[in-house]
């Protein structure tokens, strides 16, 4: 079943309010198992030099933790959060709005776009008759955005509440356009920037990143 926005009902506000962050009731082995996966795809590629892989994964998981601390901001201060993943779903909960085990994916998702683009990073797509054509970078980047979306939206309607939206506002069209596009346009992009432009933004946003962490979990925001 896909579920394309939230409804606002008072199951949802329940759930979100029951989530319990960080509690390590419900982990399990595979948490483990999942970052050894996660290890041996990183250095694989390290070990192969492909440094560029490597960039476009980072780039990504800086971009999927900055909007995970921002939606727990919004989730402290406006009562509840734009997503959220229940404490059925998962081994550990990070965020309120992201577990380990998605958390772990997104940070290979970026790998796996880049990987997934032609060869020449300047290749377009219909650039036939006189016509400029798409980007194969832009095109790589909505297509999959769009299947990140619609992915989300089989999550939201999963019967243990894998993702919850409470906002009625807020679904598969404002994901795809405010969250996923940027998530994958950091990908494709970013590893084929001047080195010290591609420098700058890794090490800005890793650098933000952590400096939220580290002030906002002890102050209970997120």
């Amino acid at each position: 079943m896909l579920v394309f926005w939230g409804d606002g009902s008072q199951l949802a506000k329940d759930l979100v309010d029951a989530i319990v962050v960080r509690s390590t009731e419900n982990f399990n082995w595979t948490f483990i198992f999942i970052l050894a996966v996660v290890f041996y795809v990183y250095w694989s590629e390290i070990h192969k030099k492909e440094y560029k892989v490597v960039f476009a994964g980072l780039a990504l998981y800086g971009v999927h933790w900055l909007y995970e601390i921002v939606n727990a901001i919004i989730g402290h201060f406006a009562g509840y959060p734009l997503w959220s993943v229940s404490n059925e779903s998962t081994t550990f909960i990070l965020l309120i709005g992201v577990c380990w085990e998605l958390s772990m994916m997104f940070s290979i998702a970026g790998i796996i776009s880049y990987k997934m683009l032609p060869a020449d990073p300047k290749a377009r797509y219909f650039a036939k008759g006189g016509r400029k054509g798409i980007s194969a970078k832009l095109a790589g980047a909505l297509g999959m955005a769009l299947l990140f979306a619609l992915v989300e939206s089989f999550l939201a309607g999963t019967s243990n509440h894998s993702f919850i939206w409470v906002y009625k506002w807020w679904g598969v069209l404002p994901v795809f356009v405010t969250t996923y596009i940027p998530f994958f346009l950091a990908a494709n992009y970013v590893p084929d920037w001047e080195p010290k432009r591609r420098t700058r933004f890794l090490v800005g946003i890793w650098g933000l990143v952590a400096v939220l962490l580290v002030v906002l979990i002890p102050m209970g925001i997120i």
